[in-house]
């Protein structure tokens, strides 16, 4: 039976099918596994009994060959049963389902060329990235290349670009093709209102049974809130349609399945639909984010006031030091502080409604990033097309939607900015896409928003577009006069230099963030200061010592369960490394609409899993990078964003990262200590089941709680003592916090 878990996104129509294959199947787990680039790896009888034993389910760079691009091939061998068809009512065509490979492939079955997607560097038409689109082969049953009750091989020549390669998400494997494969159910949704389509797209007429449901998996025992049960009888090309109402406020379940008369064969269809647990912010004012915040001696000042509340607010601090000012109808602090030292004040907020009060102290010495960056970059979203005009709508969302007042305030553009060559002078000059640079900056500093960009140590980029190296006093020269305050610099093509000079030691792998640190230090403006070279060399050891403010612990990530899996829940032994000022980065988010160029489509996660991604982020005190296009940010999207208590968590001064404290099976455990002396504890179900737990907060070394409070939902569940009993979605969470 076929199973399809489909993720949707909330505040926008989106269809989607399931793929076009049956449900007797020949899986293919594995694969023998060879980087390169040899035409001949596509013949049968290949010996290739020493090449490596890898999963087709995931990414090669999870199994071994991690930062690996270029060519690589995969080579399955299995045998081909005729019984594969004889239950079929259909009996003409199978159906090769590789899943998602990144980015381009070619496949051959013993020997011969039977599918192809996306095209290799040397084709004519270029390099051209599918790695989001599902491969299904379909041949007849009478292709010659097909050895029935015999062995065959299936050997798929990859390409990778960049950044994740491979095979992945999902065991790939065949499949005669039925009636029931002509059959598909899709989703649509607007906003709450889902619409299930059932559909036959044969040239013969269908019939059978269509029963939808829609659950209730909040309580400790799933409850069905609506169903609809009806026979169908679908003419040739003829659909069916139902539309029904799910709340918003609870988690549930929409589930649709199809069963074919004439061999009982099933098509499902399972959702899980964006639920918003975060409550609307009060009318009154609300004072949020950060409250610390590091500069550097006679170093220029910003700061945003975050705060919600009905408009309009009225700002005014008390004890703000000399050579600050704010403006009191923007809550946008600006100066110099000269003097190092501890300047404590306390924030005000009014409006028709309230007051509200905070304090708030700005650390003036040597300290930047005192709490993780807050913000939003260009590359999830837009890759390299991005453009001022698309940073510029990005930053704008980022006030209109209200996202500055829970402390979101960086606007970073990632690679594709640069110029081709550089002026006579040397300096680095923007390209067509951003024609002032220093005028951009202006524009966000006036917002109250920073300004962020992105080099390469090396002489291109990974867009291949221009780098620092050689340049790096001029280029943090030029930076400094646009107003940058932040530097996210990205290891690339420095990997060419490194191999010249042989030289595998850390002192090597420091250099090149040695040389853009010094260049940095010189200018009279904070640069904040990203290292992103993916790990190498244990770079948390040593980030530090060359003024990292935050260092990229991984490869890229991309919108999967399985990447953010891997990712996410691999940052264990990093916590002795985060501290105020430097912090173990796991790479940008990946909720909302991203593509990493200009087709956008909805995040792969589930609603389940952006939940887990945004309360382990936060737990892990990374930075917190929006990567996707604001401008058209859902409300679901928006809710996961605004959380002021799951945000609390990723701000908190103490700035400590947080420890796995238990790890038994699909339950993993995870406990962050906070300043007030609590601790925010996340439950995280990583099985393909909702299960129920129940949690000793002695046995892992927690105090017993006088309350424990349920973050997302900002409310107290009268739950205290030593024990704990929770519900958790498969892939889901439930973060809390524990009150002493």
């Amino acid at each position: 039976m076929n199973k399809f878990i489909i993720c949707i996104a909330f505040a926008c129509t989106a269809i989607f099918s399931p793929p076009l294959c049956a449900q007797q199947k020949i899986l293919l787990p594995e694969a023998r596994f060879k980087t390169g680039n040899d035409l001949s790896w596509k013949e049968k009888d290949l010996n290739d009994s020493q090449w490596t034993t890898i999963r087709t389910d995931r990414i090669w760079e999870n199994q071994g060959f991690s930062s690996y691009d270029g060519y690589a091939w995969y080579r399955i061998h299995f045998y081909l049963p005729s019984s594969l068809i004889e239950k079929s009512y259909l009996k003409d065509s199978i159906c090769f389902n590789l899943s998602k490979i990144d980015d381009a492939d070619e496949t051959y079955l013993n020997g011969t060329l039977i599918g192809k997607t996306g095209s290799f560097p040397e084709s004519s038409s270029g390099y051209q990235s599918y790695y989001d689109v599902l491969r299904n082969y379909k041949i007849s049953v009478k292709n010659s290349a097909l050895k029935w009750d015999q062995e065959n091989v299936l050997a798929i020549r990859v390409y990778d670009g960049s950044s994740s390669g491979g095979i992945y998400e999902g065991t790939p494997y065949i499949s005669n093709i039925d009636l029931i494969d002509y059959v598909t159910l899709q989703q649509s949704a607007v906003k709450n209102n889902y619409t299930v389509t059932l559909k036959n797209s044969s040239h013969v007429f269908v019939k059978g049974r269509l029963t939808i449901k829609v659950l209730d998996t909040e309580q400790e025992n799933d409850k069905t809130i609506k169903e609809i049960s009806e026979n169908i009888n679908l003419q040739a090309f003829g659909q069916k349609t139902n539309t029904l109402n799910i709340p918003v406020n609870k988690r549930a379940c929409l589930m649709a399945s199809f069963v074919e008369s004439h061999t009982g064969k099933v098509k499902e269809l399972e959702i899980a639909t964006p639920y918003i647990l975060t409550p609307s912010s009060p009318a009154t004012p609300k004072i949020n984010g950060a409250k610390v915040f590091g500069v550097r001696p006679q170093s220029p000042f910003l700061f945003r006031i975050p705060a919600t509340g009905k408009k309009p607010l009225h700002y005014a601090i008390s004890n703000l030091p000399a050579g600050l000012s704010l403006d009191e109808e923007t809550g946008i602090i600006t100066g110099s502080l000269s003097e190092s030292g501890d300047y404590k004040m306390k924030f005000i907020v009014t409006n028709s409604l309230g007051k509200a009060e905070r304090d708030f102290t700005v650390k003036v010495g040597d300290l930047l990033a005192t709490t993780p960056p807050m913000g939003w970059n260009s590359w999830n979203c837009w890759g390299l097309s991005v453009t001022e005009d698309k940073v510029k709508s990005s930053a704008q969302s980022l006030l209109d939607k209200g996202l500055a007042d829970h402390g979101w305030t960086y606007i970073n553009i990632d690679d594709s900015w640069e110029n081709g060559e550089r002026a006579s002078s040397g300096d680095i000059l923007a390209n067509e896409k951003f024609p002032d640079m220093k005028a951009l900056g202006d524009w966000l500093h006036q917002k109250g928003l920073r300004f962020g960009i992105y080099s390469s140590p090396g002489t291109k980029t990974c867009g291949n577009y221009l780098g620092s190296y050689q340049h790096e006093k001029q280029d943090a020269s030029t930076y400094a006069n646009w107003g940058v305050d932040y530097l996210k610099y990205d290891w690339c093509s420095y990997g060419d230099v490194f191999a010249q000079e042989n030289d595998n030691s850390t002192s090597a792998y420091m250099k090149p963030y040695q040389v853009m640190e010094k260049a940095l230090r010189d200018q009279k403006r904070d640069i904040v200061y990203s290292l992103c070279q993916y790990g190498m060399k244990d770079v948390w050891e040593w980030s530090a010592a060359v003024d990292g403010n935050c260092w990229r612990t991984t490869g890229d990530i991309t919108d999967t369960w399985q990447s953010l899996k891997s990712i996410g829940f691999n940052q264990d032994k990093l916590y002795p490394f985060a501290k105020p000022g430097h912090w173990n980065d796991p790479d940008m988010l990946i909720v909302g609409r991203v593509g990493w160029g200009d087709n956008l489509h909805p995040t792969h996660l589930t609603p389940d899993e952006q939940y887990t991604h945004i309360s382990l982020w936060s737990l892990l005190s990374s930075p917190l990078l929006i990567g996707c296009d604001i401008s058209g940010m859902d409300d679901f999207t928006l809710s996961l964003l605004t959380n002021d208590e799951v945000i609390g968590v990723n701000q908190d001064p103490l700035g400590k990262q947080a420890k796995r404290l238990l790890e038994k099976g699909d339950w993993q455990v995870w406990a962050k200590e906070l300043e007030d002396g609590s601790y925010a504890v996340g439950i995280f179900n990583l099985g393909d089941k909702t299960d129920t737990t129940e949690i000793n907060w002695s046995e892992l070394g927690l105090p017993a709680a006088t309350n424990v409070r349920d973050l997302w939902r900002q409310k107290e569940l009268n739950v205290k003592g030593n024990l704990f009993r929770t519900k958790v979605a498969s892939h889901g969470v439930t973060l809390v916090k524990l009150e002493r």
